[in-house]
């Protein structure tokens, strides 16, 4: 009977797991309980709207993500708002809020969050702290940091 049930829980699992398929056009929507059970996998680009119940990850996003942790290993476009952190590894455009936003390259908007931190702003940084790796008022600021 045990045998039955590990049996029983392996298919359940294997099926609740996405097969990335080869690369297409990007996608509307994607749900994502953690990378990579996910509608979508991570090297798929969303235009539309993204949740991240736990964890996701994607390329890029056009539109509205939403989530516990939002990562994108590409660039954003659009609104990012995550409970816990918001993750870019390119450029942002638009806003971030989060406890704590990140952005690797340049962001041009705004970043609202208990820390920032954004290799180059164009834009403002509001939050207990503010890093801008690269032209901002300063490197490192509490409350407000930027550059217009």
């Amino acid at each position: 009977m045990r045998t039955l049930r590990y049996a029983f829980y392996a298919l359940i699992l294997g099926l609740s797991v996405h097969f990335v398929p080869e690369a297409r056009a990007d996608q509307p929507i994607n749900l994502a309980l953690v990378t990579p059970v996910a509608i979508f996998g991570e090297g798929e680009s969303i235009t539309g709207f993204r949740f991240n119940l736990l964890y996701g990850r994607n390329t890029n996003l056009t539109g509205l993500d939403l989530g516990l942790v939002n990562h994108l290993t590409g660039s954003v476009t659009g609104i990012q708002w995550a409970l816990g952190a918001n993750i870019v590894g390119k450029n942002m455009l638009g806003w971030q809020a989060a406890a704590l936003n990140i952005a690797g390259g340049e962001v041009t908007g705004l970043q609202l969050g208990i820390v920032n931190i954004a290799h180059q702003i164009r834009g403002l940084q509001i939050g207990l702290v503010n890093i801008i790796e690269s032209g901002g008022w300063l490197p490192v600021m509490v409350l407000v940091n930027g550059r217009f």
